[in-house]
């Protein structure tokens, strides 16, 4: 994430990092936790943009050669690879800037690599809820007319739009306010706030819109989708139950820990606890933004290559790419691959969602 300016160093009184910069040493001026610094960030951030990018660009490979038109669950899956590559996109720049600790590149690049880290933090944190959304409108509002219209290809396009129009607002004030400025003849990307108004507002959003609201739109989502699915004489609605549990265990299990440290900095910057813990909130923010930053690699397993109809068209994209070595693989069609697109028994309807689930 990035910056706010405050006095709360004693070496440096003019700069106080946030997000990504938490890390940095301007933020805390303990020698170990810059050594630290220096070399776990980049090599965190070097193995998440390595993994991640092959991950994703896969999803968007398969994808965009296979599935035209796109409906809405393919959409969803889209936007959400191309959030994840967004956001991945700009971890070498940060990890430069921890490597370096200072900022090495043209000033006008602070601004867009905040832009690429905010949009896809936020686009994928929203298209998650989205897909998440429309599972639980069609298997749980199978009967509503609004639902065929809901997952028409003009709807579809019109709320992925809306998605980055929301993603871009939460991020704008962020993307307005970062600059580069001299720090003891250092140069530093980070977000200008004089009047020190913008930190805890935006301590307050990303706890609210990066994870209370996601995690309570799955949880209860998901609470009305499994005991339907549970109903259904089929053996692979177990599947479909574990899945949905993974995702939410995961989404917990990766961006708990931040947000914890995000609402203690909160209270920090309320004057509620005190800033003499500031070095140990500065080397915790390392270790969980690190593991909230893995859930991007995470993203096209747990969304995607679970379901046998995309690794299907992987293993055939994989065979058009490279006949010699994949030529021999042979691609077993699933049963569950036809989907239901008009006015059907809410059975055949459920069945059709169970199979978009998987994908």
């Amino acid at each position: 994430m990035n910056n706010s300016s405050s006095p709360t160093t004693d070496n440096f009184p003019e700069y106080d990092n946030l997000g990504p910069c938490d890390y940095v040493p301007w933020g805390c001026n303990n020698s170990n936790v810059r050594n630290f610094s220096q070399v776990f960030l980049p090599t965190v951030y070097s193995i998440v943009f390595i993994v991640g990018f092959i991950g994703n660009g896969l999803v968007l490979c398969v994808l965009a050669k296979y599935h035209k038109p796109f409906n809405m669950s393919d959409l969803c899956l889209f936007n959400l690879a191309i959030s994840d590559l967004l956001f991945l996109i700009s971890l070498p720049f940060w990890a430069d800037y921890a490597a370096n600790l200072k900022w090495t590149f043209p000033d006008f690049m602070c601004q867009a690599v905040t832009a690429l880290y905010m949009l896809g933090f936020y686009g994928s944190i929203f298209f998650m809820i989205l897909m998440t959304v429309d599972r639980y409108a069609v298997i749980v509002h199978t009967y509503t007319s609004l639902i065929s219209k809901f997952r028409s290809v003009g709807a579809s396009i019109a709320l992925a739009l809306f998605v980055w129009t929301l993603s871009l607002g939460a991020s704008l004030p962020n993307i307005i306010l970062s600059n580069v400025s001299n720090v003891s003849n250092v140069s530093v990307c980070s977000v200008t706030d004089p009047r020190n108004i913008w930190k805890p507002f935006y301590y307050i959003e990303l706890n609210i819109l990066g994870f209370i609201i996601p995690l309570s739109v799955m949880l209860f989502c998901y609470s009305r989708i499994i005991p339907i699915l549970m109903t259904m004489n089929s053996q692979k609605k177990h599947k479909a139950v574990r899945l949905m549990v993974v995702l939410v265990t995961v989404f917990f299990l990766f961006w708990t820990p931040y947000n914890i440290i995000i609402f203690l900095k909160l209270l920090q910057e309320l004057k509620v606890i005190s800033h003499h813990c500031n070095q140990d909130l500065h080397m915790a923010i390392q270790w969980v933004e690190s593991i909230g930053f893995c859930h991007c690699c995470l993203n096209p397993i747990i969304y995607a290559f679970v379901g046998q109809k995309f690794r299907n068209l992987f293993q055939k994209m994989l065979k058009e790419w490279f006949p010699l070595c994949f030529g021999h693989c042979t691609t077993v069609e699933s049963k569950s691959s036809e989907r239901t697109t008009s006015k059907y028994s809410r059975a055949s309807m459920i069945s059709s969602t169970r199979t978009k689930l998987k994908v």
